[in-house]
């Protein structure tokens, strides 16, 4: 009895054991499968329409199309993609014109201008009340104006208010455009300056009304592309691919600007008829041209009259090698 039982529980251990084995490569296997991959790159852009080939590039996987697995973190402003690239949370992140200068200004040795990839002179407007009686920009001389600090729109406010001599003081009050119509409509605020969408859902809405663009000012208003120095030099192939993907979606949005229009609704919440009327005020090329580089001078050398960067970038120098 005792050999037949021994024999019998090593039959058995050796029946269990393999499949135990194979059970734990199968489970270990299914585990493994599980486990996401690590992110290529941490990319920081923007919900705006000036963003649209970001967000395309995203929305349709043209990153995944370069063999990139980007983590894409999407912000509402400028300000606070430049705050994710300085806290080490992104290695490329986009920003309006006056946040990419100032970084450069204060951080030049750590990220490196990439690219433009659109704008737009007219994209940034001033909506007033809608019943105001302004009617003449001396007109906003001690009123309540709503606008985003840092970013575009507020370099292009400040333009304007040199132009005609405007001493707006404290009348200023950073708001972000998620706010800034509340406050218009229930009377908090005299006007607002913002990038669209803002004014066209403003307009659409009734909630105001069209005073100005912020065009005819020598800017274009160029949205830029920053990126982390060291992670761009050590990475100039995922770079180049990363630059593919965006291409690829200029293009996208140059042959379907419906279906461009509908992504954008469906990431906005917006009314299609009113991203329509939005990006008309737009352009959505990529390169650092003679054009783009010209404004983004001239606006930093406002900046620096104005105390807001203590030098003026030499930006063919912190022109990355792979900006076009």
């Amino acid at each position: 009895m005792k050999k037949r039982t021994i024999f019998t529980n090593r039959l058995s251990v050796n029946c269990v054991l393999p499949g135990l084995f194979l059970s734990l490569f199968i489970l270990s296997t299914l585990f493994q499968g599980c486990k996401s991959s690590p992110p290529s790159l941490v990319f920081a852009y923007q919900d705006r329409m000036a963003d649209a080939l970001s967000i395309i590039a995203v929305e349709k996987e043209f990153f995944k199309e370069q063999g990139l697995i980007v983590e894409a973190k999407r912000f509402h402003s400028g300000p606070e993609c430049t705050e994710s690239l300085i806290y080490g949370d992104a290695v490329i992140g986009t920003m309006g014109d006056t946040a990419a200068i100032i970084t450069l200004s204060r951080h030049g040795d750590r990220f490196k201008l990439l690219t433009s990839h659109g704008g737009g002179e007219k994209r940034h407007r001033i909506i007033v009340g809608i019943d105001s009686k302004i009617q003449y920009p001396q007109d906003l001389v001690g009123k309540k104006i709503g606008v985003k600090f840092g970013t575009s729109t507020h370099g292009g406010l400040m333009l304007f208010a040199k132009k005609y001599g405007l001493d707006l003081g404290d009348a200023l009050i950073d708001m972000p455009p998620s706010l800034q119509l509340t406050a218009l409509a229930v009377g908090e605020l005299d006007a607002i300056v913002a990038s669209e969408p803002t004014p066209s859902l403003a307009l659409s809405k009734q909630l105001g009304k069209d005073f100005v663009s912020l065009g005819d000012l020598g800017n274009t208003y160029p949205i830029c592309m920053l990126g982390n120095a060291k992670f761009l030099e050590k990475n100039p192939d995922m770079t180049d691919r990363f630059f593919k993907a965006l291409a690829h979606a200029a293009l996208f949005v140059r042959e379907n600007p419906g279906e461009t229009a509908k992504i954008l609704s469906g990431i906005s919440g917006l009314n299609l008829k009113v991203i329509e009327a939005a990006m008309i005020h737009h352009y959505y090329t990529m390169g650092l041209d003679p054009g783009t580089l010209e404004s983004l001078e001239t606006t930093a050398k406002f900046l620096l009259t104005v105390g807001k960067i203590s030098q003026v970038p030499y930006f063919p120098a912190i022109r990355h090698k792979s900006g076009q």
